[in-house]
């Protein structure tokens, strides 16, 4: 099907945005920790998977990643900076549970009878690097993203005296300077040595080009969040 990946990388972002604001109405506080979860190891598995799309190549995860970044800004709108760092702890906590888990398989010896091991095996064989590689990406811009979105907010709240002004400007200022730090740490920590180094620079350009869009995308559901939050303040208590 012609343009197959770039049809499914950009409706994937509705998707995956639009399942974050669901767990947030259904669940409240809860489904932004549980969507933090799945979407941390979802995204470190995904991102061992090459496409070539928009006439680059880049790995995937990059959209469901970006979404840890909206999950984190609902959480600092609504909920406020502890619980928004928070999230980012768990999200830490994630990364090193599942590297110790996935890692703990390959200490079993596969019964003769067994087919899966061999292509676990496959799969997970890069993932500490991968994984650690996310960790280290993940807590450095995770936290700066809290950090400058409340920063931003303080700043325009004390300029103009109106905390519920400029959502736009916390969500876009914080997320898209953490999103480059977040592309150069991850990718030069995880590939080098993996991929030439076109295919990194291409990973490196693409995949920013994909946290840019996404950081200006997600700026409607996070004002959706908000309303649904103050149509729903028993969210709050949940």
């Amino acid at each position: 099907m012609p343009f197959q990946n770039e049809i499914v990388l950009f409706a994937s972002v509705f998707v995956f945005f639009g399942g974050l604001v669901c767990f947030f109405r259904l669940f409240g506080k809860n489904g932004i920790f549980a969507w933090t979860v799945i979407c941390t190891i979802a995204a470190n598995i995904e991102v061992l998977i090459l496409v070539h799309a928009y006439g680059l190549d880049t790995t995937l995860g990059n959209v469901l990643y970006a979404s840890s970044f909206l999950a984190t800004d609902i959480m600092s709108e609504v909920f406020g900076k502890k619980e928004a760092n928070r999230c980012v702890k768990i999200g830490i906590a994630t990364n090193i549970t599942f590297i110790i888990i996935s890692q703990s398989w390959f200490l079993y010896v596969p019964a003769e009878a067994d087919t899966m091991a061999g292509p676990i095996r496959t799969v997970f064989a890069n993932t500490p690097r991968v994984m650690i590689s996310s960790l280290i990406a993940y807590a450095i811009c995770e936290l700066y993203d809290v950090w400058a979105y409340h920063h931003l907010w303080d700043w325009t709240t004390k300029k103009w005296g109106n905390s519920r002004r400029f959502l736009w400007l916390r969500n876009n200022g914080s997320t898209l300077v953490s999103q480059l730090i977040n592309v150069l740490a991850f990718n030069l920590l995880a590939f080098v040595g993996v991929f030439e180094t076109s295919i990194i620079v291409q990973i490196l350009v693409f995949g920013y080009a994909i946290f840019i869009v996404t950081s200006l995308l997600d700026t409607p559901f996070l004002y959706l969040a908000r309303y649904i939050a103050d149509k729903h303040p028993e969210l709050l208590e949940k």
